[in-house]
């Protein structure tokens, strides 16, 4: 490491990890959270849960890819680790906000008590 760069502060470390975390966790709970009301009255999640809740789902990766965004552009830092890890965190961001669309987009197309 070289004398010129400064210490990075504990945002700068920890942020772009919960920026790649927080896409798959709302992948997951929208995943698991309406498989379980689909149980539990299967009507509500093609009225009106399942688009709110894929709505949410896809806020949370939004806000996840800007959080990202912050930290992307320091590529003359030493190393660069975080910058990629950022832009790693976009793309993957992006993937899961894709999943999500589709998979409301599903709720709206299938009827939710179809079996």
């Amino acid at each position: 490491m070289s004398g010129l760069t400064q210490p990075r502060t504990r945002r700068e470390r920890i942020v772009p990890w919960i920026a790649l975390l927080v896409p798959a966790l709302a992948w997951m709970l929208f995943e698991f959270g309406l498989a379980s009301s689909l149980r539990a009255h299967c009507a509500a999640v093609g009225n009106w849960l399942g688009p709110v809740w894929g709505a949410a789902s896809l806020l949370a990766c939004a806000g996840a890819a800007m959080l990202a965004r912050q930290f992307a552009a320091g590529v003359d830092k030493d190393p660069p680790t975080r910058p990629w890890l950022a832009r790693v965190a976009m793309v993957v961001a992006g993937i899961f906000a894709l999943a999500i669309t589709f998979q409301t987009l599903a709720t709206l197309v299938v009827p939710p008590c179809a079996r």
